[in-house]
């Protein structure tokens, strides 16, 4: 697998599993939303261009380091949840990254735990920049695979989508130009060695 350098452009992926609503018995009648924002090990098709999958732990670091809000349909003006608030808790497990957002008494938040409830919103996105990933480009399509990441999101969403591909196919181009220049220095190796062995043969050297 052909390693590429961590891209400065954020990237947003889709989940359409794994999005939950429980009522929790607190002093009045608290909707939390939970469930899981991604999925690791879970191949997904981008557009037929390329598979992806994020790693195990490919959000530990990024969780003891940045804030994470939860947004309802990627809109920053409407903020359910936050990190660093206490109102949203990620953490990751053997099957991804699971989230806990008790929906606050706004609008957004009524609004969101009725159309929950009504799988009106069955999904969930997330915002992430890859800052670690290897490409596998021996199989067709090629296979992403994200170990490390910065997350900035998750958000509610009726329509869940993969968008900004024109980031991962700029890092699909530059693991193939690794991976072809990585060719190019095999064969030129190569090539070295049978000359070295070639003017050793001529000149009746035995090759150490």
């Amino acid at each position: 697998m052909a390693e590429t350098p961590a891209t400065d452009v954020r990237e947003k992926r889709a989940l359409t599993d794994g999005l939950e609503l429980r009522m929790a018995a607190t002093d009045g009648e608290q909707r939390t939303a939970q469930g899981y924002a991604v999925l690791f090990n879970s191949a997904a098709n981008i557009y037929d261009l390329w598979v992806e999958e994020f790693a195990p732990g490919a959000f530990a670091k990024s969780l003891e380091d940045r804030d994470v809000i939860a947004l309802h349909s990627h809109d920053v003006a409407r903020v359910v949840g936050r990190m660093n608030a206490g109102t949203l808790t990620l953490r990751e497990d053997a099957k991804g990254l699971a989230f806990e957002n008790p929906l606050p008494d706004t609008t957004d938040g009524r609004d969101l735990a009725v159309q929950i409830e009504r799988g009106d919103i069955a999904g969930m996105s997330f915002g992430f920049r890859a800052v670690k990933q290897s490409w596998d480009d021996t199989v067709t399509p090629p296979k992403r695979t994200i170990t490390e990441a910065e997350l900035y999101e998750i958000t509610y969403s009726a329509m869940p989508a993969y968008e900004d591909s024109e980031v991962g196919l700029r890092s699909l181009e530059a693991a193939r130009a690794e991976h072809r220049a990585h060719n190019r220095a095999g064969a030129a190796s190569r090539i070295a060695a049978r000359r070295a062995r070639q003017l050793h043969a001529e000149r009746g050297i035995r090759p150490e």
